[in-house]
């Protein structure tokens, strides 16, 4: 009876596992990156990439870069145990703050990549305006293109205030974790 109670436990932490990554794909995120986070998660403590790879099958090359893509999106990262000699790997425990670690590290990306752009297209507007003799219609198109490079930094500025109002904890003072609960 015991071995058919672990069994019947360990297949519901199967299926924990498998909507976790289910979860995680529904966000952008791989299955892959979902399903080690649901099995560190699950396991309750850090694990080694020579225990993942176990779990998952797969080559310890492959979990050294899903785990890598897991610290890049900021909801794993590597922990020290006394006593222990390889790299350990813990994921947040909250599923609160693994869902604002997750948006939030896209959203970064996001206005990186954004910053770049707008500041390239910024320059090359204002050059044509300056270095070459325009006529009044291309003139208000440069002033409508540089209106909107400017409605653009605006919108990731915004990007930017909502990352820290959810990276400061300010949102659960508006939508409460647990809004039943007093």
């Amino acid at each position: 009876m015991a071995d058919k109670r672990s069994e019947e436990m360990e297949q519901v932490r199967r299926q924990f596992i498998e909507k976790i990554a289910d979860n995680m794909h529904s966000f952008g995120v791989s299955t892959t990156v979902g399903r080690v986070l649901g099995i560190i998660y699950m396991n309750g403590e850090p694990m080694t990439l020579d225990q993942l790879s176990e779990h998952t099958g797969m080559s310890k090359t492959r979990m050294s870069q899903v785990v890598r893509d897991m610290m890049d999106l900021n909801i794993a990262e590597r922990v020290f145990q006394a006593g222990v000699r390889k790299d350990l790997y813990q994921v947040e425990q909250d599923y609160y703050q693994t869902f604002i670690s997750l948006f939030t590290s896209n959203w970064r990306k996001a206005i990186h990549k954004s910053r770049h752009f707008e500041q390239t297209l910024k320059s090359r507007l204002e050059k044509l305006r300056v270095n070459e003799e325009v006529d009044e219609q291309t003139e208000a198109e440069l002033n409508a293109l540089l209106e909107e490079i400017y409605e653009w930094i605006d919108y990731y500025d915004w990007i930017q205030r909502l990352i820290e109002f959810f990276e400061s904890g300010e949102i659960f003072e508006h939508v409460p974790k647990h809004p039943n609960k007093k």
